[in-house]
């Protein structure tokens, strides 16, 4: 079955979803929408670098694009929470307002954006009533994965969790060196890299990573059926030992040139499910620190404390940009989410009220 598909928003993780979309033999694309006016009127192919015309042209209009009427739109303008907005650099009511107008036109929709919706039950209530009865009306369904590849964070422990006997502990950790990013706005502003060690950047502002992070703590915690006490934060960074240049500028000696933190969930007193990231400049930077699987730029790694303990390493071949794999992976989880989302009963989902993703028709 061929499903008609439209793309909001050509980003970092938008023009590898609108890649996916022209390129995936079950899914016709009928509409762009942009908010670039230099990328308006341009070829879908064009602006998705597929080096082919698709006779689809993008508009700044979203009218345009739910007149075309598709089967899914796959939203990933930026949108990250429901509060904190400069914090984050969101525009979480207007991702709201946008995702409500689609669906009440009956148009279901998976999306990055709101990240609290990677679980709905622990996310803003007023945003989740706008949302269902949005759903309600449009007889239409949603799916957020956030901006992480969620494989990593939520299928895969939680598969893992099924072979176990007894589970004291489930970690999810995210391990990149970011030395070759040239992307000061990301590496300075958002990480703070390059500035002191107490300098608090956007992303360590208090709740920040519970917003960001917390979502998935609760979702695995719901699937294994383990009431949570609380949900805490904590965050270390590393000081350069001299100074040293990379793409984004010079670091410091003394200033920050790692970050390591962590999203923990705590049950029944102690810390059960955690999520870490570990990002650092330099590769032989704080030691002591977890290192990608593999001997690669980057990855993940699965581990769960318990009988019999496991671990699962993913390796992240993106020598040159670490992001790269990272944003793909992103857009590819909504991209072959779309027949599913298509297929489902109204409402909010999450990757355990559908069937299970696969790469179905892609075996070339």
């Amino acid at each position: 079955m061929t499903y008609r598909v439209g793309q909001w928003a050509t980003g970092n993780v938008g023009r590898q979803a609108l890649r996916a979309i022209i390129e995936h033999p079950d899914l016709d694309l009928v509409g762009v929408v942009v908010s670039d006016p230099l990328k308006v009127g341009r070829d879908a192919g064009e602006l998705a670098g597929t080096g082919r015309r698709t006779g689809v042209r993008a508009t700044a209009d979203p009218a345009e694009l739910i007149a075309a009427r598709p089967d899914v739109i796959s939203y990933t303008a930026v949108g990250t929470s429901g509060r904190r907005e400069v914090a984050t650099g969101s525009r979480p009511g207007d991702a709201l307002d946008d995702l409500c107008r689609v669906l009440e036109a009956g148009v279901n929709v998976v999306s990055s954006a709101l990240i609290p919706l990677v679980h709905p039950p622990s996310a803003d209530p007023a945003a989740v009533r706008r949302l269902r009865a949005a759903c309600a009306l449009g007889e239409s369904s949603c799916l957020t994965t956030g901006l992480d590849p969620g494989l990593m964070n939520d299928v895969l422990p939680l598969v893992l969790s099924g072979v176990c006997l007894r589970i004291d502990a489930i970690r999810v950790s995210e391990i990149m060196c970011y030395g070759l990013w040239d992307k000061p706005e990301a590496i300075v502003g958002k990480f703070g890299f390059g500035r002191p060690l107490d300098h608090r950047p956007p992303i360590l502002l208090p709740g920040v990573l519970t917003l960001m992070w917390g979502p998935v703590v609760h979702l695995i915690a719901e699937r294994l059926d383990a009431p949570l006490d609380e949900v805490t934060e904590w965050y270390e960074p590393c000081p350069a030992p001299e100074t040293f240049r990379v793409p984004a500028g010079e670091i410091a000696k003394g200033t920050t040139a790692g970050l390591r933190f962590r999203v923990t969930g705590v049950v029944r007193g102690r810390p059960a499910i955690v999520v870490e990231h570990v990002t650092r400049l330099r590769e032989d930077l704080a030691p002591h620190w977890p290192a990608p699987p593999f001997g690669q730029a980057g990855g993940y790694r699965v581990e769960i404390d318990g009988e019999p303990p496991w671990r699962m390493d993913v390796a992240n071949p993106g020598a040159a940009d670490p992001t790269v794999p990272g944003t793909l992976a992103t857009a590819l989880r909504l991209v072959n989410a779309i027949p599913a989302v298509a297929e489902a009963p109204p409402g909010l989902h999450t990757p355990f009220t559908l069937p299970l993703f696969t790469g179905r028709r892609l075996l070339r």
